[in-house]
């Protein structure tokens, strides 16, 4: 069956739900240009953005901000995958070529704001759509731009954008201490349910960080609502982000990619499939039946991705349908991929080096033992508790 063959689907309860949204929610940047700008007046301004910054007509914060009066647009900073949202290596510094701005790399051998891009601005503003996910690094690039605002004393203004997962389902274990890095930049779930602007609230108040923060919060969005519910066009955060999905099934099978299996980059698909040279379809997909993981059917299927891992080489595995996001559990999800891989190959499947991005050293060893992943599941909800009571401190959105 080629690549192609199928795609995950909305079942009509979800299509209706998403159509009938009340109205288009009002983005950060919406409500900055509404204000007139007023924060920002009398200041040279830094803007940390890629392609997912644009307002509801679809025109670039770059550009909206770079024509406004009032104060001066000085300096442009992009994350990983660039200002135009397209590569998957590191990032070289670069001019844009509409405004003449440099920008700036936070995604090279630089990662952090340093004193010398700083030096010609009184303000930094952030403005890039999240995935909603810990490992996902924009909000790891936020947070070190939150501490480099701190650290020079400048004020630094969040644009609000939706978590494209809702801001309800909170899931998967918390990071290990000593486990931060550029994919954990703070103790959380995988999945946090918070929008950019609560996480940097979040992580500004918990760390202690000191940033003259100003979240500019969105107009129209609920807590419950994915992103196709809020009446804004999908534009893919990042190369093999292209749907949202695929952004529902990522935090679970993105985890799986270290331990030697293709999750779909490199097809028309990622993250709906999952597959190796090594695996056989039928009888994977037997193993996933049996297990009647909720909200997720699967189907046999063969692709050749053209990115690692298995460049070039025909993959058998399954294809990933969601048949009702109410009951999926994404974290779930992965952990029953990675027990049946742990099972049924146990010479290819590398489940330890899963650590990476799954970050909970106490979840691997729950698999080995044999424990369910049902009952992996369960053993989080004392720290998922402690969690949403800490994080009830920063929602702004109901």
């Amino acid at each position: 069956m080629p690549a192609r063959a199928s795609r995950s689907r909305l079942n009509s309860r979800q299509s209706t739900s998403a159509a009938s949204a009340v109205a288009p929610t009002k983005t950060g940047i919406d409500v900055l240009e509404e204000q007139n700008f007023a924060p920002l007046r009398g200041k040279r301004v830094g803007l940390i953005t890629n392609q997912t910054g644009v307002d509801s007509r679809g025109r670039r914060t770059v550009d909206v901000l770079a024509h406004a009066s009032d104060f001066q647009l000085a300096v442009l900073f992009s994350p990983e995958h660039g200002f135009g949202g397209r590569a998957n290596t590191t990032i070289a510094d670069s001019t844009d070529a509409a405004t003449g701005l440099p920008i700036y790399s936070l995604y090279g051998d630089v990662r952090r704001p340093t004193e010398a891009m700083l030096a010609s601005i009184d303000a930094l503003v952030f403005d890039v759509q999240d995935a909603g996910v810990r490992f996902y690094t924009y909000i790891t690039t936020l947070a070190y731009c939150v501490e480099a605002a701190a650290a020079h004393h400048i004020p630094i203004f969040v644009l609000d954008r939706p978590n494209p997962l809702g801001g309800d389902v909170i899931e998967g274990p918390t990071l290990d201490p000593g486990k931060m890095s550029f994919t954990g930049v703070f103790p959380m779930p995988v999945r946090y349910a918070m929008t950019i602007g609560e996480f940097a609230q979040m992580f500004n108040a918990e760390n202690a960080v000191g940033a003259d923060l100003h979240v500019i919060a969105m107009q129209g969005w609920r807590r419950g609502d994915t992103y196709d519910q809020t009446g804004l066009a999908w534009i893919a955060p990042s190369p093999n982000l292209r749907s949202v999905n695929a952004a529902l099934l990522y935090p679970g099978m993105e985890i799986l990619q270290a331990g030697g299996i293709s999750v779909g980059r490199g097809t028309d698909a990622p993250f709906e499939f999952v597959g190796a040279p090594w695996i056989r379809a039928h009888e994977f997909v037997a193993a996933l039946d049996r297990r009647k993981i909720p909200g997720l059917s699967f189907t046999p299927t063969r692709f050749t991705p053209n990115e690692n891992p298995y460049s070039g080489q025909i993959c058998e595995g399954v294809t990933i349908d969601i048949t009702d996001r109410g009951a999926l559990g994404s974290m779930r999800m992965g952990l029953e991929l990675a027990d049946v891989l742990r099972r049924m190959y146990p010479t290819y499947f590398r489940l330890p080096s899963t650590i990476t991005l799954l970050g909970s050293q106490s979840t691997i060893d729950s698999l080995v033992r044999g424990e369910s992943p049902a009952a992996i599941v369960a053993g989080w909800l004392g720290d998922l508790d402690k969690f949403r009571r800490m994080r009830e401190k920063y929602l702004l959105y109901h």
